[in-house]
């Protein structure tokens, strides 16, 4: 039960759908979508199980000592296998796995196809003879050689050249708690490199890149932490300049169409004047081709810029709205400066689970029994119904991924709805609005966040199985199927687009009113649907102000990388580099303007429901902030003005009167 203070506070909790449709605190809020949550639940012990049995087959120790061809663990004593020659061997001395060639890579299987053996050291310097060899195992104890060879055989024994490691042995070192012997020569390694990045098509351009990665990553690290201040400072600019921003690109659209369509046309003027008599035959039927061609992109042009006058005279009014959400979106960020910092939250939590789901992915690649394969050595595999586990694995990858996401997404909705509602003093608001918020949702909405990512795990799993059918079968599949794949992967792609926003506004929902995800959902809709043209407004000018802030950041982090990079004169290269640090500050950009969209979508919800049910009459006043308002009284008076003649906007301010109307 909430104490008085917090029904004061929090009338965001919800509204009474009476007859009247009146705004009241609810005493209590109540758990939405408990079978859910326990579906939830119950699935994550299934992915705790899946952890827990690769862990307990042994497949634990398999991937941190390793383990050689015959299936002895390094570093331990080893039980005897039926059947396999050379197992039950006592390891305790040779901790570590080394390979006989291991440059011999299977790109197809990501694997190394080469024998391996539990030795006692790496070689750190290249042997390049077999005498090389044989002076390493009796100096170190390292036996480098099958086990059926005796380091004294290694130059006189005739099956030397196929028990031994390929020559020349590079040099390697052991990898950080894994015990692999891996070659400290990344040229080893060229071929696999190259499948993966194609544009490297010399391993002279390899080298020189990572070196220059490896020899500028301090500047890489000052451009990353550049792109992130950058970041922050633009979420505390945005609400001053966003008036300002909207007309300039309002203007350079205009501008940029009519200058388009004005050069197609003097183009296509300029080639039907030019005198055709000069022009050879031959090039006669190219020019009246090209001819014909501009005429068609200069009526293109023209038809586009009528329709984009249309809809910005139709949209001028909504885009002030636009503005003003913008506006009362950066007063959200100084009362709620921990919402800032809501991006490295969510990106912990997902690094954590990452991290776990790699491991448990790593152990499943070594659990389940050994079993001999054709050239007699050892491979552990799962039979029986656990060779799915890796399906169910995959589903918790994106299932928990998503919780994640959403979680993010409720959190800012509680945060935001609780600043909306809250009286006009703000200095009512509670200490901790992002506390608050997440202590909400972990009490009652869990339920709802897992259904909302269960549904988008519906629609993000077949995308994922279709590309893949795709990528494998590129080049082989006709024309007809690439399209029809190519068009199901394009149209789940909109539908989880759709999805997601639908779904955020269904949280938001969720904060204000405490109902189910299904109920909430329906709400959003109908809200959404009635102010469609805003809703278009906002999505339109809104996120493409926000992508100019993302390109501004970029371009900025860019420039200073290649101004830094110029003064580095051991360095040329700057492609690698310069790619790692965009991509971060594109990547930094997005997680920080998102919040800030998220909360302009949340603000607008609130201000839609707040105009429908209230009307700024006694008893029935407005919760929005005086930006808002003056948007709502302006747009009052536009109407009165306007008489019979603003039916359009008597439309768009229906919704305000109605909830008067209702009463």
């Amino acid at each position: 039960m909430h104490t008085s203070q917090d029904q004061n506070v929090y009338l965001s909790s919800g509204y009474q759908r009476s007859s009247k449709r009146e705004w009241k605190p609810l005493e209590d809020r109540s758990c939405t979508d408990i079978p859910w949550l326990l579906l939830f639940i119950l699935f994550c012990i299934g992915m705790g199980f899946i952890c827990g049995f690769s862990v307990a087959t042994g497949a634990a120790a398999r991937l941190v000592s390793g383990y050689d061809s015959y299936g002895n663990i390094c570093g331990q004593k080893n039980a005897k296998l039926e059947a396999i020659p050379n197992s039950g061997m006592d390891h305790t001395h040779r901790k570590y796995v080394f390979f006989l060639d291991p440059c011999n890579l299977d790109l197809i299987n990501r694997k190394i196809k080469s024998v391996a053996l539990c030795v006692t050291a790496c070689p750190r310097q290249e042997l390049k003879t077999l005498s090389d060899v044989q002076k390493f195992a009796e100096m170190n104890g390292s036996a480098l050689c099958s086990y059926n060879l005796k380091p004294s055989e290694y130059t006189t024994s005739s099956k030397a050249s196929v028990l031994c490691p390929k020559l020349p042995v590079p040099a390697s070192a052991p990898i950080p708690f894994f015990h692999r012997c891996a070659p400290v020569n990344i040229s080893c390694y060229a071929k696999f490199a190259e499948a993966l990045i194609t544009f490297v098509s010399d391993n002279s351009v390899l080298h020189r890149l990572i070196s220059g990665v490896m020899t500028s990553k301090e500047i890489i690290l000052g451009l990353c932490l550049l792109s992130l201040v950058l970041s922050m400072i633009l979420m505390v600019i945005i609400r001053y300049i966003s008036r300002v921003l909207v007309w300039i690109l309002t203007i350079l659209v205009i501008l940029g169409s009519l200058g388009g369509t004005g050069v197609l046309w003097w183009l296509y003027a300029k080639q039907r004047r030019s005198p055709k008599e000069t022009v050879i035959p031959e090039q006669l039927q190219i020019a009246e081709d090209n001819l014909r061609a501009l005429l068609i992109y200069a009526i293109s042009a023209t038809v586009f810029t009528v329709i984009l006058f249309l809809i910005m005279l139709v949209m001028r009014k909504r885009v002030a709205l636009t503005i003003a959400l913008f506006h009362v979106a950066g007063k959200v960020f100084i009362h709620l400066p921990l919402l800032v910092f809501q991006p490295f939250w969510t990106f912990f939590a997902l690094v954590l689970f990452w991290a776990y789901w790699i491991m448990t992915l790593l152990f499943l690649g070594t659990t389940g029994s050994a079993v001999q394969n054709e050239q007699g050595f050892v491979e552990f595999k799962v039979s029986g119904p656990l060779q799915y586990m890796w399906w169910y694995h995959v589903v918790g990858l994106i299932w928990i991924s998503e919780f994640i996401l959403a979680c993010q997404q409720m959190t800012v909705a509680g945060a935001v709805v609780t600043y909306y509602f809250t009286s006009r003093d703000k200095r009512n608001l509670p200490f901790t609005p992002i506390l608050a918020s997440v202590n909400r949702l972990i009490r009652y909405h869990l339920g709802t966040v897992a259904k909302g990512s269960f549904i988008i795990t519906l629609v993000k799993i077949p995308r994922m199985i279709l590309m893949y059918m795709h990528s494998q079968l590129k080049g082989k599949e006709n024309a007809c199927a690439r399209c029809v794949l190519k068009s199901c992967i394009c149209c789940l792609w909109c539908l989880e687009k759709c999805l997601n926003y639908l779904n955020q506004n269904a949280y938001t929902a969720t904060a204000i009113n405490s109902t189910n995800f299904c109920t909430s959902a329906k709400d959003a809709f109908v809200i959404l649907v009635e102010n469609a043209l805003r809703v278009a407004a906002i999505n339109t000018v809104g996120d493409f102000m926000l992508f100019l802030g993302k390109v501004l950041i970029v371009c900025s982090t860019g420039l200073a990388g290649i101004m830094l990079l110029n003064y580095q004169q051991d360095y040329t290269v700057w492609v690698l580099p310069l790619i790692i640090v965009c991509l971060f500050a594109f990547l930094v950009a997005h997680c920080f303007l998102s919040i800030y969209e998220m909360v302009v979508d949340v603000l607008f919800l609130c201000f839609a429901i707040d105009t429908k049910y209230n009307d700024g009459s006694p008893g029935r006043e407005f919760y929005m902030d005086k930006v808002l308002m003056e948007f709502v009284e302006n747009s009052r008076k536009a109407m009165k003005e306007a008489g019979k003649g603003g039916v359009a906007d008597a439309r768009e301010l229906k919704p305000m009167a109605s909830g008067a109307s209702s009463a």
